[in-house]
């Protein structure tokens, strides 16, 4: 197998651990997609699962609620045969990682679970809990010898986002892991990243002459990438009112889409070299000057309103917000990358909630040509060039370019050329957590964050994150629409304009 470009493989044998096994993320994602890779005979022969919480349970209640989480959530039906063999691989231990004790416990059951599964001591780590408690379950793991490696087994862990809430935390989180495990053996997971039209930039850009020799600032005019959501933040309020947009969206997700966009082609697609340019990517992105904020992003937060025919009440009159809350919903900022491929061109990042509709896009806008003989037909400007990356929800490519209208009279008209993945392929892609679950079992971590280039995006951010913080006023919304007006004027002062998706 050449590295980075993973064939189809099987998983090594191992057990995976999963703290947090009451959650919703266990629930909806982690034992659904586990439950998938099983259904494609993708799990080794010497495979198990042992969830952990606080919650006491036995071995069955545990399969019992699982096995109603794949029945609701799961893309695939569950046939109860082949469900029955899956359950025998589930086990559940009562632990309340607060307390040293637990983690013998979780010995003791896993030891059992080695002996019986033969998975070679290969233990798989799942921080699906809060990330208050990330540190101290990394302790636990340290302090007790979870972690520490076989002579020939090895021991790795998932971490989920947010990592670290500001540079600080970042740096402290990124030094308790790697107190326990070599970096090389640390999973940092972004959903993101395993999106099949996120990898897909990759093949996009490097494997297709007529679009690399324009990706520079010779002949790209702006690029703007969007994280729209029509929903508010539902039941997430608390957590909302810690994090923001910026945090949430920003620092993470759109980070990662906007590297494998800008970043300079890898020596090879191993996942050393792929982010080593990513990380080049982050570092290279002008520092934003703390009496410029406000000229390089913007804020808002949604209020109260009519989205689709239905009341909806605004961000400050949602559970568990503050009543005169200044967290931003909806943010927007330009960045630049001071690098010889990119001098001078802007990169536009917006996310928010309550938002028209629900998408994630990437628009690489290519400049107008530089003389129109058309001008004097069309009173005006050609249109500008269009390539148009959906990641979510209807994946894709588009590209547009302007084709003449049929008829005696000489019209221009722009007109899209569409690539879909769901009718092209007519096969299912594998869902983001099947995809970085198995990865993380043959320990190919491309498609996951690694320590330095988290702790260089919220170096970026940092300025933004302490600039809000002392900001008392914050501009509002109407939910269904585009954000606030500020945003519009924001791009406008640039000569451009936000898309419409």
């Amino acid at each position: 197998m050449r590295p980075g470009l993973r064939l189809e493989r099987n998983a090594d044998p191992c057990t995976a651990v999963i703290f947090g096994a009451s959650g919703d993320l266990t629930a909806r994602m982690l034992i659904p997609s586990l439950f998938r890779l099983y259904q494609q005979n993708l799990l080794a022969r010497g495979f198990a699962i042992l969830g952990t919480a606080r919650t006491d349970k036995t071995d069955d209640e545990f399969r019992d609620e699982m096995r109603e989480a794949v029945a609701k959530y799961s893309s695939s039906e569950a046939d109860d045969q082949v469900w029955e063999r899956f359950a025998r691989q589930l086990h559940y231990q009562a632990a309340d990682t607060g307390n040293s004790e637990a983690f013998r416990h979780i010995e003791e059951k896993l030891e059992a679970i080695e002996k019986d599964r033969e998975t070679g001591g290969n233990r798989l780590f799942y921080l699906s809990t809060p990330p208050s408690v990330y540190e101290g379950i990394v302790s636990g793991l340290n302090e007790s010898e979870l972690a520490a490696r076989g002579s020939s087994a090895w021991r790795r862990i998932i971490v989920e986002k947010p990592f670290g809430r500001d540079l600080r935390s970042a740096q402290s989180l990124n030094e308790k892991l790697r107190s326990a495990f070599r970096e090389e053996d640390i999973y940092r997971i972004d959903h993101y990243l395993g999106k099949e039209t996120v990898q897909n930039i990759m093949v996009l850009r490097f494997a297709n002459s007529i679009f690399e020799p324009l990706w520079d600032r010779r002949y790209i005019d702006h690029v703007q990438i969007t994280g729209a959501e029509k929903i508010g933040v539902e039941d997430r309020g608390g957590y909302f009112e810690q994090a923001g947009v910026l945090r949430d969206m920003i620092q993470n997700h759109l980070f990662q889409i906007f590297s494998l966009i800008a970043m300079e082609p890898p020596i090879s697609f191993d996942a050393g070299s792929v982010r080593d340019e990513k990380t080049k990517l982050i570092r290279s992105v002008r520092p934003l000057p703390p009496e410029e904020i406000d000229s390089v992003a913007v804020r808002g937060q949604y209020g109260a309103g009519v989205s689709d025919g239905e009341k909806v009440p605004g961000y400050r009159e949602e559970r568990q917000v503050a009543g005169d809350s200044t967290v931003e919903t909806y943010a927007a900022l330009k960045l630049y990358v001071d690098n010889w491929r990119w001098a001078g061109v802007p990169f536009y990042l917006r996310s928010g909630k309550r938002l028209p509709k629900r998408v994630t896009e990437v628009a690489i806008q290519f400049q107008r040509p530089p003389h129109s003989v058309f001008k004097q037909v069309l009173g005006g400007p050609v249109d500008s060039n269009a390539l148009v990356i959906r990641i979510q929800p209807d994946d894709g490519i588009s590209l547009k370019f302007s084709a003449k209208i049929p008829g005696q009279t000489f019209h221009l008209r722009p007109v899209h050329m569409d690539f879909h993945y769901g009718t092209s392929f007519g096969r299912r892609s594998p869902d983001a957590y099947e995809r970085l679950l198995l990865d993380a079992m043959i320990g190919e971590s491309t498609l996951f964050a690694r320590g330095d280039m988290v702790e260089a995006s919220w170096q970026v951010v940092m300025p933004l994150l302490e600039h809000w913080k002392n900001q008392q006023e914050i501009d509002f919304y109407e939910p269904g629409t585009w954000g606030p007006a500020c945003a519009d004027e924001f791009i406008e002062a640039d000569g451009r304009r936000w898309r419409r998706p």
